[in-house]
């Protein structure tokens, strides 16, 4: 396996490493991303706990559009409970995308539909279990510095992991 060329590690969702920091509390163990992490070829972080929210913390959701109309203003994060949350997810965001540009990352594997890391889907900002196109706040921000992101499963599809 040879991740950290040409660049740095690549930057993977917390959940997906293990680390037990979703909304729920849980982790989403991912086998592949949890192997390239204990083998130091991965960096692990969750951009709502960087961005100072709790675990466990009420699920949330984008309302108004995806991630990019967050970053712009355009858009805001709401908790089910009508908490707006949206300045916790741009600080953590802004916050993981400058350490992934800083150490290198060429690339970044995240977690789809959540409201950071969705790459392609996240939820309608209904709470109502709907899904739609669009990208999470952190993928957001990472595409605006470059970096490419991709979900666990296009990944293995293109053995972006593996040498």
């Amino acid at each position: 396996m040879n991740v950290s060329s040409p660049g740095g590690p690549l930057l993977v969702s917390a959940c997906l490493a293990g680390f037990a920091c979703r909304y729920d509390g849980a982790a989403k163990p991912d086998r592949d991303v949890v192997a390239l992490a204990a083998e130091g070829l991965a960096l692990p972080l969750c951009a709502e706990i960087v961005g100072g929210l709790p675990i466990p913390r009420p699920p949330a959701e984008i309302v108004g559009g995806d991630g990019g109309d967050v970053l712009d203003g355009n858009a805001r994060v709401v908790t089910r409970d009508g908490e707006d949350v949206t300045d916790a997810f741009i600080r953590g965001a802004d916050a993981v995308a400058t350490v992934a540009v800083q150490v290198g990352c060429p690339a970044a594997v995240l977690q789809e539909r959540s409201p950071s890391c969705g790459v392609n889907t996240i939820y309608d900002g209904t709470h109502s279990g709907r899904r739609k196109e669009g990208s999470g706040v952190l993928t957001a921000a990472l595409h605006r510095r470059g970096i490419a992101v991709v979900t666990t499963g296009t990944a293995r599809e293109r053995r972006a992991w593996r040498a």
